[in-house]
């Protein structure tokens, strides 16, 4: 008896391993198509970069995915996230890439991994760590032994959170970017030979594939710009081609005369940059493409599904010939199917319909929006002169103004600040202002200096004895093109007046902002534009997503309970409003922090609404 059960436990384990070998799941490019556990897969995919919405909507944002009809959620992965200063990883709290992926399968979408190294997605440098420019032996973006010895680390470091949960362990993750719209930087870098360019790219491949990640790998380009963009083992896809001839054309091109075919950014909205029109797309167009794509078995991703918030100092900046910086809102709304604070919009429901027509079964009921709260006339019981307050602050000293990057800061703010022994009149000219000034004398505002409008002089009257401030503020390193090797902040040149350099006796004043400094007590008498700290507190009886109105104010950003809920500029619009997540408001006691810049008037209170007001241009 003992014998026939010992042969009868072994025949049952032979059996149960042989079936979950043969339901081993996994994903491959083969036979011109996406084989999901060996049949036929379309990806209908939308983009949700976890970093820009709170950690508790995950889940919500995901269900709506699901809802709409979506088997796929992308996401671009933020070096600069992760690794928050030389050899510091954290990917817990907020930054729980695990937790992410994990929620996204038991909602039941597969995952799209996009983790640069470069990323773009209109963030803080493009994704990478600021302190990397620190290294003068390192060219970012290049076949330089510095810059991939640091790529290797963050895939390395990556990797330990991706491997775990790849489709063939178990996990939802069916395909890893490697690089990202490099075709683009090529095109632009003629001062590399199209050789080096592609040298460097195909090391990006082999790190990842050093790494363990062992998921099919693919690139992201525009389709006339495979010829640098595209690497070797790496399917090509192509961003925003509409027209799905050129896409097939394009693809066999580089793919060996086959497919699968697919559009890893289709755009249903598009970026904003301050001071500039909200763009926008139709309902209309976005449902005639996402048609013709499913038509003709097309996977495609909608970049982005949802666009979510540039909470704190996280949002880039573009470059073009008429601004030399564009910088991104905190908003990062993109007139997405899915609004930045989860709602549904019109674009949603008839991208749904498609969908469900497509479906054979029902698609799950669209998640209630979270609850909306609004309070008004909070008044401020503290305010606080900036100047007043870096008293307490020891200045670093120098012959000439330093950088951020030299003064050991990545964002916020540095006053730099010089007595005069002899008068000094004519045209104050700061031409490596990076990127927004103003400018006090005796702590009295003289003038605005600004790099989006390429303003960088102002005539000025110096008294011996007088005291210059120039607070400068970093408004988001370049994310896109071939200016972002060019990405120090802060003063990056002489100071002139008069075109005779301002030399000796500098006294700097890093204000990093990575919490709200401390008011003791009120200031006194404080003129009107001279740059303030302002406190309020208020209670709640019950919490939800609300708007802070920020029409009154001027230029600033906004810490709500301790968070950097991101920056303001309602001097220029569009956006109006800041969105504070419900999630991150208490019942009972709550903190509202506001640095406001320009403080051109008097504000003593502040409210929310419960609309966001993102396209309303000011001037």
């Amino acid at each position: 008896m003992k014998s026939f059960c010992h042969y009868l436990y072994i025949i049952i384990f032979f059996f149960t391993v042989n079936v979950m070998h043969s339901q081993k799941r996994n994903f491959e490019i083969k036979d011109s198509h996406f084989l999901l556990n060996g049949k036929p897969f379309t990806i209908y995919s939308g983009e949700m970069h976890y970093p820009r919405v709170p950690s508790e909507y995950w889940k919500h944002r995901l269900q709506m995915m699901k809802a709409m009809g979506l088997n796929t959620v992308t996401t671009y992965v933020f070096w600069n996230y992760h690794e928050e200063s030389p050899g510091k990883w954290s990917f817990s709290g907020e930054k729980d890439l695990k937790k992410f992926i994990k929620t996204a399968q038991e909602v039941g979408l597969y995952v799209i991994i996009r983790p640069g190294p470069y990323v773009c997605a209109e963030w803080e440098f493009g994704g990478y760590p600021w302190w990397l420019q620190k290294n003068k032996n390192l060219e970012i973006r290049t076949d330089n032994e510095a810059f991939l010895k640091q790529c290797e680390s963050y895939i390395n470091e990556l990797a330990k959170q991706i491997i775990p949960l790849q489709i063939n362990n178990g996990g939802p993750v069916i395909m890893v970017q490697a690089e990202n719209e490099f075709g683009s930087y090529v095109a632009q870098r003629k001062d590399i030979s199209l050789e080096q360019h592609r040298t460097y790219s195909h090391k990006i491949k082999d790190l990842l594939v050093k790494s363990g990640l062992s998921v099919p790998f693919f690139t992201s380009d525009g389709s006339s710009l495979f010829k640098g963009g595209s690497i070797d083992g790496a399917l090509p896809t192509a961003n925003g081609e509409s027209d799905i001839e050129v896409l097939k054309k394009v693809i066999n091109e580089y793919h060996g005369g086959k497919g699968p075919y697919m559009v890893a950014e289709y755009y249903p909205g598009w970026l904003d940059h301050w001071a500039e029109p909200f763009p926008k797309v139709s309902t209309e167009e976005v449902v005639k493409q996402s048609e013709l794509y499913i038509k003709n078995g097309v996977s495609f991703n909608y970049y982005m599904i949802h666009g979510g918030t540039n909470f704190g100092f996280t949002s880039g900046a573009n470059y073009d010939k008429d601004h030399d910086i564009q910088p991104d809102m905190t908003s990062y709304d993109y007139d997405a199917p899915i609004t930045e604070a989860g709602w549904a919009t019109p674009k949603y429901n008839a991208l749904r319909k498609i969908f469900q027509k497509i479906n054979k079964e029902k698609l799950p009921e669209v998640p209630k929006a979270p609850k909306i709260i609004t309070f008004k006339n909070i008044q401020f019981s503290k305010t606080a002169a900036l100047f007043d307050l870096i008293k307490k602050q020891s200045p670093v000293k120098a012959d000439q103004p330093r950088t951020f990057e030299d003064l050991g800061l990545g964002h916020g703010y540095v006053l730099y600040r010089r007595k005069f022994e002899k008068n000094e009149k004519g045209k104050l000219e700061i031409k490596g202002l990076r990127d927004y000034a103003n400018i006090y004398v005796n702590g009295v505002w003289k003038g605005e200096l600004n790099r989006y409008y390429k303003k960088y002089d102002l005539d000025i009257d110096i008294r011996s004895g007088d005291v210059l401030d120039i607070l400068v503020e970093n408004m988001g390193r370049i994310n896109y093109g071939a200016q972002i090797v060019h990405n120090l902040k802060g003063i990056i040149s002489p100071v002139t007046i008069s075109e005779k350099e301002i030399v000796r006796n500098w006294e700097m004043f890093p204000l990093p902002f990575d919490k709200m400094p401390e008011i003791t007590a009120n200031s006194k008498s404080i003129a009107l534009k001279t740059p303030v700290i302002k406190e309020a507190h208020f209670h709640l009886n019950e919490t939800g997503d609300t708007f802070l109105d920020m029409r009154n104010f001027g230029k600033g950003i906004v810490f709500v309970n301790g968070r950097n809920i991101g920056r303001y500029w309602s001097k220029v619009g569009p956006q109006l409003t800041l969105y504070v997540p419900g999630v991150w408001l208490k019942k009972g006691k709550n903190t509202i922090q506001v640095f406001e810049q320009i403080n051109d008037q008097d504000i003593q209170e502040i409210s929310s609404i419960d609309t966001p007001i993102l396209d309303q241009l000011v001037k």
